[in-house]
């Protein structure tokens, strides 16, 4: 009996792992002609704005950093004026050169001037002024148990500071009177619902932010969402571009109309990317180039290996290897 056990049990491994499905694109290019160079060390942390290598180096919108942060802190983002924010995930948050001691773990930041806007991981919010060194507004929010690791920093956006919440809310503080004027529920359901995107379109006074499980956009006219499961989401123009868990790369306006999509079959992607083109990276080793009418694709061969971390700033995208700038 204990035999026949063992050998239905490896039965039954053998046809789930034969049964598991990978995409197979039936038109593969050549590998696609791009720029590349070697990083010099792995990245051990990255969120939407850079990464952090083993090394101390950090990946930023100018690229791989010629200095190191100290030992044990990571990058969250940059300032308005180049300011370099880092934490040590403890209780310390780096300005550029200067220390300042936190109460609680920093896990999303951004600076402006001299106001300083931060996210605990016990999910309250602080906005903080540097000069005087007090703060200015703190709120205790539900502790979020479950987070979704591409945690959002804060947005500032003329007079009003924009908080992502790791509880599916962004909280909107006047920088004025320091002051909450607004909270929007962007996800209130999902088990992951911390707010993993969220950028402004300053010409169409349009607030768009996302969880792993729903997009919403805030304009001065009406609130939309809609519900997607996401494996990445960029922003190009006036279009927001998916990626979801099905295998769907998906166009919409800023009225979550879809405008085009396609889908590939079994594809895992990783990131997207747009230069002047949707480029989506695929786990199998391939890369999706998609014209920006979604009348044409190709799909191309592309080193990469699925087990390393991959980050994609702007046209160029990196790997614990790699520095690849997209044509």
């Amino acid at each position: 009996m204990k035999h026949l056990f063992i050998l239905v049990a490896a039965l039954f491994l053998l046809t789930a792992c034969g049964s598991k499905k990978y995409f197979e694109p039936e038109d593969v290019k050549s590998s696609l002609t791009v720029e590349e160079s070697s990083l010099q060390a792995p990245i051990i942390s990255m969120n939407r704005e850079g990464a952090t290598l083993e090394d101390g180096t950090i990946i930023t919108r100018d690229g791989v950093s010629k200095f190191k942060l100290p030992e044990k802190f990571q990058f969250l983002n940059v300032s308005n004026t180049g300011k370099v924010l880092s934490t040590n995930y403890k209780d310390k948050l780096l300005i550029g050169n200067e220390e300042l001691d936190v109460e609680n773990i920093v896990v999303a930041a951004s600076l402006k001037d001299n106001k300083l806007a931060l996210v605990y991981a016990n999910n309250s919010i602080e906005l903080f002024d540097l000069d005087t060194k007090k703060t200015l507004f703190k709120e205790y929010l539900p502790i979020s148990l479950a987070n979704d690791t591409r945690i959002a920093n804060p947005h500032f956006m003329g007079n009003l500071v924009l908080f992502p919440t790791l509880n599916g809310k962004v909280v909107i503080i006047s920088s004025k009177t320091n002051e909450s004027v607004k909270n929007i529920s962007v996800d209130l359901d999902s088990q992951f619902n911390n707010i993993i995107f969220l950028q402004v379109i300053q010409d169409e006074q349009t607030l768009i932010a996302a969880t792993a499980n729903k997009v919403v956009t805030i304009s001065t006219k009406n609130i939309l969402s809609k519900d997607y499961e996401l494996r990445d989401i960029i922003v190009n123009g006036k279009n927001i571009y998916l990626a979801t868990i099905d295998g769907r790369l998906i166009k919409l306006d800023l009225a979550l109309k879809e405008v085009a999509s396609k889908k590939y079959k079994y594809s895992k992607i990783h990131a997207l990317a747009f230069t002047d083109s949707l480029y989506a990276i695929e786990s199998q080793s391939f890369i999706i180039n998609v014209s920006n009418d979604f009348t044409n694709d190709r799909v191309y061969d592309f080193n990469f290996d699925n087990e390393e971390r991959l980050i994609v700033i702007g046209n160029k995208i990196y790997t614990d290897s790699r520095e690849i700038t997209l044509p």
